[in-house]
């Protein structure tokens, strides 16, 4: 523990007798004092004595230390005596290394030419055998000595082709001969390995063929006997997978050039089976069943394709994608060149089908909608005028547009341009994508929704008709609902095959222009429809509208609300701003409701001006615009309400007494309106002529 000076002293205090720490002992200053001096001096003698003996101690450390230093001066000598000793003794050593390389190129030098001379005597003894027409040596006739016999035979082979023809014509044939019954052997000895399963064996054998001229055909048994019996599922594509894994393990442990044994394989299997399956299934369908042909062809081509993945895995030399896709389209070459002009067939023919088998569900002939300058010219008028131009068609209710239809037909299309994008070739993948669209457009657009169209115009009655049915808006819901279809497939399917190629604006442009048609034809259809019910609208208030509502004969004997032409026409406005949220989505829904609500006010308007009103029959006018303001709050649009406001306010100058005119005709809702039409309504009263009143409002 640390030292204390305080707590030392306490301590000391403490033991002596009279200190004053103990309680009870009188304090005795004396006693304590000499206990202090005596304590003192004692302390003095002990740090003397440890003083001493720390110097003895440094002493005794630097004697040490010196020694200490002496010593490890000695062992450096002694080290760099052995450094020397070692740096002698390396010196040496690559001396005599050197001495012995120099030996050993000399007896090479001896030796090479030595063996060679011995190899080469072995062979002329072999050749004289073959010359003398006798094979004597057991190495020829023991099958157990085959390798080296194989070995002999190659360099006496070769040997044989450098000599003339003419002196030694009958010793090269039987050379020739013995070649060839050996690497006969060979392979027969290799296949038998194989068969045996002997891998080491197979490994021996090929490392021998590898210098004979049969050894390509040592490969082509491997691979035939490879497939025995791989091939006995139905499905080819995984069969051959598995075979390919089997052999890749297999085929580095036997051959010395794995790599080509496998690529010779699979070509094998391309060539011979895939290519035999794919002519099957495809010829089968060519002309018969386009359908199932493609169907065959997208299907075999894409497990073609993704055996070819598989096999990429594989070491097949430096190029294998090439090698690869030039197997596949060795394969499928003759089926592609032409296949953009069977799928645009089959869509076309399909399409039709699709189309004539609905319109024939429906009973319904397809008029033609025609073509040429006359049709053309009525087109524009219809355009520029908006007026129905020949009879009016009864659709009873049917509005030819089938969302089934619509899904077959996108179907359809996806199909092809699924096929499309894995069977074009890349450079020619826009340009198919762009036909295949344009089938679609003909179809779907044109063909589907802009007959229903025309026959959806062509149906809309005149505005002057009676109880006219108006079916337009079911076409407009069911024309936007497959447009969004439509947009969906351009956008999910089209829009990636042509994104980076110069079709992508023809398609944008081919997409535009057919939206824009549609919507001249919605545009004009919809305008007709609320003339329809505008028209509507003006039978009812005709049939239902009576002069007494609004000039009573008894004045304080009414007792309705609001007329009953005021009920059926709100009724029927109701009815008619459901039909339109129904039928509409997003800002449309708001534009058509804001050009019904303004020509439903000037029909009101207008309607209104037709009648004289006494002070009750204002009252009532009030109370019917009024609830036709309560109709108006359905359209939810703000310019609406404001005009039915607007109205009321007029209707409140057929009751204000005459004297309060003025002040009426200047209030927030009238001051901005012209005074004529405010006259025009002040007119209305039947009290208009009355002096009074006229000079009031003058």
């Amino acid at each position: 523990e640390p030292f204390v000076a305080d707590e030392y002293i306490e301590r000391l205090a403490w033991r002596t007798p009279g200190g004053g720490s103990r309680g009870g002992e009188a304090f005795d200053p004396k006693r304590l004092l000499e206990e202090f001096v005596n304590h003192i001096q004692e302390l003095q003698v002990m740090d003397e004595r440890i003083q001493r003996k720390v110097e003895k101690l440094e002493q005794q450390c630097q004697k040490e230390a010196k020694e200490f230093a002496k010593k490890v001066q000695e062992l450096q000598k002694s080290n760099q005596v052995a450094f020397q000793h070692f740096q002698e003794l390396d010196e040496h050593i690559s001396y005599v290394a050197t001495k012995v390389c120099h030996l050993g190129d000399q007896l090479e030098g001896v030796n090479t030419p030595r063996q060679r001379a011995v190899e080469a005597q072995k062979l002329m003894k072999y050749f004289n055998e073959f010359l003398d027409g006798e094979l004597k040596s057991d190495v020829f006739t023991d099958s157990e000595k085959i390798k080296e016999a194989a070995d002999i035979i190659q360099k006496l082979h070769l040997i044989a082709q450098e000599l003339p023809f003419d002196r030694f014509s009958e010793v090269k044939s039987k050379i020739a001969s013995k070649y060839h019954d050996l690497e006969c052997q060979l392979i027969q000895e290799f296949t038998s390995a194989q068969r045996r399963g002997e891998i080491s064996r197979m490994r021996e054998v090929a490392a021998v063929l590898l210098h004979f001229k049969g050894y390509s055909h040592c490969v082509d048994v491997y691979i035939k006997q490879c497939q025995e019996g791989a091939f006995l599922r139905n499905d080819v594509f995984e069969d051959a997978a598995i075979l390919c894994q089997r052999v890749n393990k297999q085929v580095g442990e036997v051959f010395s050039n794995p790599e080509t044994v496998l690529a010779k394989l699979i070509q094998n299997i391309f060539e011979v089976k895939l290519q035999s399956y794919v002519k099957d299934q495809l010829e089968e369908h060519r002309k018969s069943d386009a359908e199932q042909y493609l169907k065959n062809l997208y299907d075999l081509y894409t497990r073609t394709t993704n055996l070819s993945s598989k096999l990429m895995e594989f070491n097949l030399g430096t190029d294998k994608q090439t090698f690869l896709s030039k197997l596949i389209k060795s394969i499928f070459i003759s089926y592609l060149e032409n296949y953009i002009e069977v799928e645009i067939g089959y869509l076309k023919s399909r399409s039709a089908m699709i189309l004539q088998r609905y319109y024939d569900s429906k009973n319904h002939q397809k008029r033609s909608i025609g073509t040429g300058g006359i049709q053309d010219l009525k087109e524009r008028i219809r355009q520029r005028t908006n007026l129905p131009l020949g009879p009016s068609i009864d659709t009873h209710g049917e509005t030819f547009l089938s969302q089934e239809v619509v899904v077959n037909l996108l179907q359809e299309t996806k199909q092809a341009f699924e096929r499309c994008h894995r069977l074009s070739d890349p450079s020619d993948l826009p340009k198919n994508a762009f036909r295949i669209f344009s089938m679609l457009v003909e179809f779907l657009c044109t063909e589907h929704i802009d007959y229903a169209l025309e026959t959806g115009l062509a149906g809309i009655p005149s505005s002057d008709s009676k109880n006219a049915n108006l079916y337009f808006l079911d076409v407009v819901h069911q024309a936007n609902t497959i447009f969004h279809l439509f947009d969906k497939q351009f956008n999910d399917h089209l829009m990636p095959l042509i994104s980076s190629s110069p079709k992508l604006s023809e398609c944008l442009q081919k997409k535009k222009d057919i939206i824009e048609q549609m919507e001249v034809k919605l545009d004009m259809g919809i305008d007709r429809t609320l003339n329809c019910m505008i028209g509507q609208m003006k039978h009812i208030l005709a049939a239902e509208q009576k002069k007494t509502d609004f000039k009573p004969e008894d004045e304080n004997n009414v007792l309705i609300q609001y007329t009953n032409a005021c009920v059926k026409v709100c009724g029927y406005v109701r009815k008619q701003v459901e039909k339109i949220r129904n039928s509409m989505d997003g800002k449309n829904v708001d534009t058509v409701l804001m050009e019904l609500g303004v020509r439903f006010h000037r029909l009101i308007y207008e309607h209104l001006q037709q009648y004289s009103y006494s002070c009750m029959g204002g009252m009532l006018a009030i109370c019917d615009v009024a609830e036709y303001r309560k109709c108006a709050k359905d359209f939810k649009i703000a310019l609406v309400l404001q005009l039915f406001d607007t109205l009321h306010a007029l209707c409140n100058l057929l009751v204000v007494a005459p004297d309060n005119l003025k002040q009426v005709c200047s209030g927030e809702q009238l001051a901005n309106l012209d005074k004529n039409i405010l006259h025009s309504f002040v007119q209305l009263r039947v009290d208009y002529r009355s002096a009074r009143l006229a000079r009031h409002f003058s």
